[in-house]
C-alpha cells in the first residue's frame, strides 16, 4: 500500500491528468508513468489507471450531457461499438505484444498535430459529415475501443479529430462526444482488469476522486472559451504524448 506522500502525489497527478484530459484527452500520459514509478506491475497501473480515469472521463461526460453538448440517444451505436473493441483490446494485451502498437502510434500522433497546425479553422464550428454515423461508429468504435483496451496513449486524441473530419463536428461537440466514448472504453477495460485481480483500489479510488473534479473544471473551460481555447491545447498535448512515445520507444 502507497505511503500518504505517494497518495498525495498520485492524487496530484490525477487532478491535472482529469483537467487536461477533459480538454484535450491525453491525462493517461500523466497518471501512467505515475502509477509505474511508485513500483506498480505494468498490468496493475494500468488497470488502476482505469479505474481512477472512469472518474475524470465520466465526470466530463456528465458535465457535457447536463449541458446539453451531447445526447447519450446519439451514442448509442459508438458506445455499443467502442464497448466490443474496449474488451477484445484487453484480452488481447493479455496474448499479444503491443510494440507494434508502439511504434506506429507516435507517427499517427504527428499526422493528427500536423493537420491541426496547418487548418486553422479546424472545428470552429460544424460542417457537413463526409461519412454517415452508421459506418463511422462501428469502424471507429472497434479501432479506438480496441487500441484503448490494448494499449491507450492519444485515444481521446484520435476520438476528437475523427469527429471532427468525418463526422463535421466542432471541436467543442467532438469534445464532449469524446469523453462518452473515453467513459465507455474505460469502464469495461475497468472490468476485466478488476476480474484479473490487475487494481489498486485504495490508490485508484482516491485518484479517481482528484479525476472527477479536475475533469468538471476542464469541461467547463471547454463549454466556456470553446474552440479556441481548445485547439492550442489539444496541439500541445498530441504533441507531448508523441515526444513521450517516441522517447519510449527509442531511448
Amino acid at each position: 500500500m502507497p505511503d500518504l506522500i505517494t497518495l498525495l502525489l498520485l492524487i496530484a497527478a490525477a487532478f491535472l491528468a482529469g483537467l487536461i484530459d477533459a480538454i484535450a484527452g491525453g491525462g493517461g500520459l500523466i497518471t501512467v508513468p505515475a502509477l509505474m514509478a511508485i513500483g506498480l506491475p505494468p498490468q496493475v497501473a494500468l488497470g488502476t489507471n482505469k479505474l481512477q480515469a472512469s472518474f475524470g472521463s465520466g465526470s466530463a461526460m456528465l458535465h457535457f450531457v447536463r449541458s446539453g453538448t451531447v445526447k447519450l440517444s446519439d451514442c448509442l451505436a459508438g458506445i455499443f461499438w467502442t464497448a466490443v473493441g474496449a474488451g477484445t483490446g484487453v484480452l488481447a494485451i493479455q496474448r499479444l505484444d503491443p510494440a507494434i502498437l508502439r511504434q506506429l502510434v507516435p507517427w499517427m500522433l504527428v499526422i493528427i498535430a500536423a493537420y491541426t497546425l496547418l487548418t486553422p479553422k479546424l472545428g470552429t464550428e460544424d460542417i457537413h459529415a463526409r461519412i454517415p454515423p452508421r459506418f463511422f461508429y462501428p469502424l471507429f468504435g472497434l479501432a479506438i475501443g480496441f487500441y484503448d483496451g490494448f494499449f491507450g496513449p492519444g485515444t481521446g486524441s484520435f476520438w476528437a479529430m475523427g469527429f471532427v473530419l468525418l463526422l463535421g463536428y466542432s471541436l467543442v461537440r467532438a469534445t464532449a462526444h469524446t469523453k462518452v466514448m473515453n467513459f465507455t472504453s474505460n469502464i469495461v477495460a475497468l472490468g476485466f482488469f478488476l476480474m484479473a485481480g490487475q487494481v489498486q483500489m485504495l490508490a485508484g479510488l482516491l485518484m479517481g476522486v482528484a479525476q472527477f473534479i479536475g475533469a468538471r473544471i476542464g469541461a467547463k473551460l471547454v463549454i466556456k472559451k470553446g474552440a479556441k481555447f481548445i485547439r492550442p491545447v489539444f496541439i500541445i498535448i498530441v504533441l507531448a504524448i508523441t515526444a513521450k512515445l517516441i522517447y519510449q520507444n527509442y531511448r
